[in-house]
């Protein structure tokens, strides 16, 4: 790699001397400057990958000059440091691009910490990590990404269903995408045109619920001020997508058994019978037929929602889908957060294909978002993941077993040891799951006589 450079631009001379003889001792290349005008000399001349700037200049301001040197030098990473935390600064020098925000007396454990970020961002940029591009036009929000051969099996139902109007029933754990995959089918089918109508059914109590399948007429209940359609009425030819149909009481299961059989139905204190020509795709989370069996649900009903059935797999079962998955919501959420080429380095994508993952897809499109929001440069490293340590990593005692107790320094090695473990010893990352400095964890290494297993 060519050499590391930092320049640091501050006012104070002793406060540059200082840092230009510690960034020395710590390997880097180092220049200081003690005005704007003379830190734009030599970031031309110099080129440093890092600037270390304070807020407050003589001839300028620390903010005026960062929005001048993100235009000119838009890979440069500029911590700002400055005396002043007031939040309106912080805010507006993060808005604007810099990398870090320290306050005076500087933390130099967390300075050396955040210049060793900026230049394993650095050095990425020289690796082959993959790089992500935001998406050149909109991108299609209901698109289902997977190739894995489960995957591939229920594209196969969605493909084989979506030509005729046969119920449909989608099961699967919380975030597995049971709404994307109902969409699918309609998309597919030549209802695509005719409304795709969403409800949910464990969101509204047994009155509110029949009136929005099946309408009311004016004072059929308290609040009903008027007449109004309900949903089935409004969809005509398209699809009604009940989900989480298992919360429907037996009284709206009875109500919806007849649309099903009959196609017919009436509003809620109404005595006109209706007809409905309207699709009818269900999901629910919890297995349909293990309700039916605790007497939960009507088993009439489903065997009639459950014509054919497909069971949405959980990510920890298609985890090969895990590197697409992420590279697609990288580009939908870079778009909307104007972010440009995002590169993730392969420790992200091996952390991000080992995670459990209770909450499914969702939960990694949340986490993809949190560390795109989060994240600092154009660098995914694991800590902006938020990864948390294994389950099957905690201590026995954690789980309620029995455990020999033990004196502080052997808890204490104990811990380290096994956070270098899930680490892969990555001694960065230890360092910030551990929240103590490289220095530190290098000595306690030494003290406890720690070694990769």
């Amino acid at each position: 790699m060519e050499t590391k450079r930092v320049l640091v631009i501050d006012d104070e001379d002793s406060i540059c001397r200082v840092l230009r003889k510690h960034l020395q001792e710590k390997g880097y290349e180092a220049t200081t400057a003690l005005n704007a005008g003379d830190g734009l000399a030599a970031l031309a001349g110099y080129l440093p990958q890092v600037v270390i700037l304070d807020i407050r200049l003589p001839d300028t301001d620390g903010l005026t000059l960062l929005r001048r040197l993100r235009e000119r030098y838009p890979e440069t990473f500029v911590i700002i440091i400055t005396a002043f935390g007031d939040m309106e600064t912080t805010i507006a020098a993060m808005q604007q691009g810099a990398y870090d925000y320290l306050r005076k007396p500087i933390d130099i454990e967390e300075l050396d910490r955040i210049v060793e970020m900026c230049f394993r961002t650095v050095e990425e940029r020289h690796h082959s990590s993959r790089v992500v591009v935001p998406a050149a036009g909109e991108r299609d929000g209901r698109r289902v990404v997977g190739s894995s051969r489960k995957m591939q099996e229920i594209f196969k139902i969605v493909g084989a269903v979506s030509n005729s109007r046969t119920t449909v029933l989608i099961q699967g754990e919380t975030g597995t995408g049971k709404e994307l995959i109902a969409h699918a089918i309609h998309d597919a089918s030549p209802a695509r045109r005719s409304p795709f109508i969403t409800i949910n059914c464990g969101a509204l109590i047994e009155t509110l619920l029949a009136s929005e399948l099946f309408g009311h007429e004016k004072g059929a209940f308290t609040g009903a001020i008027a007449h109004k359609k309900g949903k089935f009425e409004v969809a005509g030819d398209g699809t009604i997508f009940l989900d989480e149909v298992h919360e429907m009481t037996v009284a709206n299961q009875v109500k919806l058994l007849r649309v099903l059989q009959e196609r017919e139905f009436e509003r809620v204190g109404g005595n006109q019978t209706l007809r409905t020509n309207a699709r009818i795709l269900s999901a629910c989370a919890p297995p349909l037929d293990t309700l039916v069996a605790q007497g939960r649900f009507r088993e009439d009903l489903y065997y009639r929602l459950k014509v054919v059935t497909l069971n949405l797999p959980p990510l920890r079962e298609r985890r090969e889908d895990i590197p697409a998955l992420v590279e697609f919501f990288i580009q939908r959420v870079s778009r909307e957060l104007n972010k440009s080429a995002v590169r993730i380095p392969d420790e992200t994508m091996t952390l991000l294909a080992r995670r459990e993952w209770k909450g499914n897809v969702r939960e990694l499109e949340n986490t993809v978002r949190r560390a795109l929001v989060m994240c600092k440069g154009d660098t995914l490293f694991p800590a902006f993941m938020d990864a948390e340590e294994p389950r099957e990593a905690l201590p026995a005692a954690a789980a309620g077993a029995e455990a020999p107790l033990k004196d502080l320094d052997a808890v204490e090695a104990d811990h380290i040891r096994r956070v270098l473990e899930h680490t892969g010893w990555n001694k960065f990352e230890a360092s910030r799951i551990l929240h103590i400095s490289r220095p530190t964890l290098d000595r306690k290494i030494k003290e406890y006589k720690l070694t990769p297993s």
